[in-house]
């Protein structure tokens, strides 16, 4: 009764124009000084049987494992029929699965907060089906894997830190997942780093948080404009991708050693003029930041890998870093909107891919070289680029 006291009170503080001090107290605890804070007192009483959790997989390869090829794919519908794209992904061979937001679909019955609903309940079944899912299982159990998070296994569409049930969103995510006894589990936000392989053949894979933190973006002037649709960039000076802690956290690891970098951002991080929707450029001074970062701490071998789009693409911009910046952005698994597109970015390599697609990082350490490939959903290539790293 306690619990569902206080999850009412602070859902209540939420929707309404109380003030923290007007909330009830639970017990003998003193009023919380903001809804946030009630929810999470509230959150830390929930059972472990409250958290679904996927198939147990393979452990991630041993940090002197040398890498030679890495999947990638992002925006799964986990109520959509048995997958093409997941069966093709299984039957690859790989290293290592790269599955970077959208995993699920759990805010397709309007956001949380407007429904008062602070449980996630349709987060948590959504988790709970791809879970069950039979072509999930054969990817799960064949492939270790590394994950991200977007808005939608978020909680919320193209929802930042103003999601007021992104703490519980984020144990979900982790415990899912399970990375909450990792040192992601110790943190707020769920960004990470792991390295593979000796000196020479090191791959580095930072898997960003681009949701926890992220300031409000500014809706556009002209919906649907192209360049415009959603989203223009912001002017805000206080304007931010990452937040603090994960800035300063990325400027460290960006230092750590490494031959290859992988950058993985669920939304897009080079193009800039090729659409208005979800990308860094609606930030554009946290996308000068992050290229700036990379500049300073001279880390070599940076690889941009994104989702997200629903639309695959191969990008390539001479000028963001001191040495030719790529990215692959692979999307979607089954959530395809068309079958052509004529979006072109100043940037971009050929032309975008918009039926259900995976994609494919092939590494040849002799030649110091990168293939960044986009597979059809039965396993195809249908685009693919070269890239040297050293």
């Amino acid at each position: 009764m306690k619990r569902m006291i206080a999850a009412m009170a602070a859902a209540a503080l939420l929707t309404s124009c109380q003030t923290a001090a007007d909330l009830p107290l639970v017990g003998k605890a003193s009023a919380p000084k903001s809804a946030e804070e009630a929810l999470e007192a509230y959150y830390r009483t929930l059972p472990e049987s409250f958290y679904p959790r996927a198939p147990q997989g393979p452990a991630l390869p041993a940090g002197d494992q040398v890498l030679t090829r890495i999947l990638v794919a992002s925006c799964f519908d986990e109520e959509k029929e048995d997958s093409v794209t997941m069966r093709s992904v299984a039957a690859e061979a790989a290293d290592l699965f790269l599955m970077i937001g959208d995993n699920v679909y759990g805010d397709r019955d309007g956001p949380a907060y407007v429904n008062n609903q602070p449980e996630l309940d349709e987060l948590r079944q959504s988790f709970s089906d791809l879970a069950a899912r039979a072509d999930f299982r054969l990817v799960r159990e064949k492939f270790p894997m590394m994950v991200a998070w977007d808005d939608h296994d978020y909680g919320a569409n193209d929802a930042g830190r103003e999601f007021p049930f992104r703490r519980l969103a984020e144990r979900i995510h982790e415990r899912f997942w399970g990375l909450e006894n990792e040192d992601v589990g110790a943190w707020p936000g769920t960004y990470y780093t792991r390295s593979f392989g000796p000196e020479g053949k090191r791959v580095q894979i930072i898997m960003l948080d681009t949701r926890f933190f992220r300031s409000p973006l500014t809706p556009t002037d002209e919906w649907n404009k192209k360049g415009k649709e959603r989203y223009i960039p912001s002017t805000d000076p206080d304007q931010d991708m990452l937040g603090n802690d994960q800035w300063t956290w990325l400027e460290n690891r960006l230092q750590d050693p490494a031959d290859l970098r992988l950058i993985v951002s669920s939304i897009q991080v080079l193009p800039t003029d090729g659409h208005g929707f979800e990308a860094w450029s609606r930030l554009p001074k946290e996308q000068e930041r992050l290229y700036r970062l990379v500049r300073e701490t001279e880390a070599g071998g940076v690889v941009f890998v994104s989702g997200d789009r629903h639309t695959a693409f191969l990008y390539r911009d001479d000028a963001a870093l001191p040495y030719p910046a790529y990215e692959i952005t692979a999307s979607s698994m089954n959530v395809a909107f068309a079958t052509t597109t004529t979006e072109t970015d100043r940037a971009q390599v050929g032309e975008g891919y918009p039926p259900e697609n995976y994609g494919a990082i092939g590494i040849d350490w002799t030649a110091g070289t990168v293939s960044l490939a986009i597979h059809a959903n039965t396993g195809e290539t249908v685009r693919e680029l070269t890239a040297q790293f050293r």
